[in-house]
């Protein structure tokens, strides 16, 4: 064998070998599974159809996405673990149904996102879904033992056992989540994930784009408006994002941190707050396009 030419075939191999791992290349298709629990309501707003199935039908005629839209009525609720499996990013609409997931699908969700196999968009009333307020709480935890002091980690003194309930805050009620020192134990507050009060007359929001070049902000405006939608008013009880990528304001005063996006474990969460089910907001050239970015950038 020729000596020159072997070397030089080896040095090929060796510099494809090691510029290798420095090669990212995205996906070529995102897997978005979109959850509706389908209130019979939403056929007011989506022309006789269901939010969820608007939105799949959207995403659908987008390139490099495949989408399937499935709803609590699904075989096994749609959250099979065939199904989960093959998902990318999961897109959760849920209202007044929130108890009806099993416990065996929630944890396969949360599993699921904490590994970094698959994304969360959690949608306006799916602050209170059980996927969402559990994997604030996941969050929850990893930002209290930051705050507390290295000696009482190493020595086990403290409790984040406390479960996640639903209920009722005012605008001064002490925050959630928070970590409290209690007779030697540092004691976890978990987040409620709600917020002081909403209000659903179907006035306008006015959107503010906070991180302008965010990808999940790519293509929006700096200020648009949500002609038809509910309100809520800060402060929304959940752990401080690592990036809120979207604000909203109403013309009576109140305000809400409205894109915001946390890592949890290996995972993501983004929560986009604009919604109502009698609204059609998921006709809206924006809030569609947000979605978009959300599922691109989480699935890539």
């Amino acid at each position: 064998m020729n000596t020159t030419r072997f070397f030089r075939a080896l040095t090929t191999v060796l510099g494809l070998l090691i510029a290798a791992p420095f090669t990212v290349h995205a996906k070529d298709t995102v897997h978005v599974l979109v959850w509706d629990e389908q209130q019979p309501e939403q056929k007011k707003a989506y022309d006789g159809g269901f939010l969820g199935d608007a939105i799949a039908t959207h995403l659908k005629s987008l390139p490099g996405l495949q989408v399937k839209s499935v709803n609590l009525n699904s075989t096994e609720q749609g959250l099979d673990s065939a199904t989960l499996d093959q998902t990318d990013v999961l897109i959760w609409w849920g209202h007044i149904k929130h108890d009806a997931v099993t416990a065996d699908h929630l944890k396969a969700v949360v599993d699921r996102v904490l590994a970094g196999k698959m994304q969360l968009i959690s949608l306006h009333s799916a602050h209170y879904a059980r996927p969402f307020m559990t994997l604030m709480q996941e969050r929850s935890k990893q930002d209290a033992l930051k705050q507390i002091p290295e000696a009482d980690r190493v020595a086990g003194k403290y409790n984040f056992s406390a479960p996640l309930k639903r209920g009722s805050v005012k605008i001064d009620s002490p925050l959630t989540p928070r970590v409290e020192l209690k007779d030697g134990v540092w004691v976890l507050y978990p987040p409620i994930c709600v917020f002081p009060s909403w209000r659903a007359d179907a006035a306008p929001s006015h959107v503010t784009t906070l991180l302008p070049d965010h990808p999940i902000a790519k293509g929006l405006p700096i200020k648009w408006d949500v002609p038809q939608t509910e309100m809520y008013s800060e402060p929304f009880h959940v752990p401080k994002p690592d990036a809120v990528i979207f604000e909203e304001k109403w013309d009576k005063g109140e305000f809400f941190r409205s894109g915001c996006l946390w890592t949890i474990g290996k995972g993501q969460v983004f929560y986009f707050r604009p919604g109502h089910e009698t609204y059609p907001v998921f006709k809206q050239p924006e809030t569609l396009k947000v979605l978009e970015n959300a599922v691109r950038f989480l699935g890539k």
